[in-house]
């Protein structure tokens, strides 16, 4: 699948989901669970004193696979950017650790997204929020401009993580964090488990290595980089998704066992750049 084919894949998967909450239907980021039983990847990442004051379409729009409001460091008066930012919870969530005279940005290509979310903003009574349309790929705002980047399960999306990466840094100012949610493979995985368990959990095939996270990171420049586990995908979460797609289960499950996770990855741009 090329570039452009993932971008319409996301692009279609998320429009979908977010005239799913708009109508007041349920969504999930992946295929339905053939139990009928919770995503396991979704469900239970936010507490509810967090989404006391958030509009429940905000909740119910949140397809991420973490809580990056939660693990980042937000003070008040900072700038936040939320790429991918959905239905707007994080970004939502964010806005009210800034303050007031802080800002929280959140980007999406998808207007339908775009559209739930600037609503929800308008539910909520938040004044300090601006929804950008546009791709993670080129950030429509100025270099130095950004405090704090997040991102809930999105950048594994883009077929250009490099890119996505380097723009971040470009964004951000000096001493400025990197602080987002990603689903992240540790360790080898065979190529065709690899594929199928990132339809699963990802929704789009796309999830980096750790290892490779890390270099990825450090290439755009970035230091202080940690990738920290915050949830371990059980074998037994994907058996029926696996089990429908051919795969026999108990046959690869020693070779997948704990190594697809969602995580914290952290990352800083230095103050003083190397010339």
């Amino acid at each position: 699948m090329g570039t452009i084919d993932i971008k319409q894949a996301v692009k279609d998967k998320y429009g979908t989901a977010a005239r799913q909450v708009a109508s007041g239907a349920p969504s999930a980021c992946c295929n339905a669970s053939p139990t009928g039983l919770e995503d396991p990847i979704t469900k239970n990442l936010y507490s509810t004193s967090e989404v006391t004051d958030i509009p429940e379409a905000a909740v119910k729009a949140s397809l991420g696979c973490g809580n990056p409001t939660a693990l980042a460091q937000l003070n008040p008066g900072e700038t936040v950017l939320d790429l991918g930012s959905g239905g707007g919870i994080d970004v939502l969530l964010s806005a009210k650790r800034v303050g007031p005279n802080g800002k929280a940005y959140g980007l999406d290509m998808t207007d339908d997204m775009l559209a739930l979310a600037r609503e929800n903003q308008q539910k909520a009574g938040v004044s300090n929020v601006e929804f950008l349309k546009g791709e993670m790929e080129n950030i429509p705002l100025p270099e130095n401009s950004v405090d704090v980047i997040i991102s809930n399960c999105v950048i594994n999306l883009s077929a250009d993580k490099d890119r996505v990466l380097r723009e971040a840094f470009r964004v951000l100012k000096p001493g400025g964090r990197f602080a987002i949610s990603d689903v992240v493979v540790r360790g080898d995985v065979p190529a065709e488990i690899k594929k199928n368990i990132e339809l699963w959990c990802g929704c789009i095939a796309g999830a980096l290595k750790d290892s490779e996270y890390q270099a990825k990171l450090a290439q755009a420049g970035f230091e202080s980089i940690e990738i920290e586990p915050t949830r371990v995908y059980d074998i037994e979460d994907a058996r029926g998704f696996l089990s429908a797609a051919g795969i026999d289960v108990d046959k690869v499950a020693p070779q997948v066992q704990g190594k697809f996770i969602s995580a914290f990855v952290r990352a800083v741009k230095p103050e003083k750049l190397s010339k």
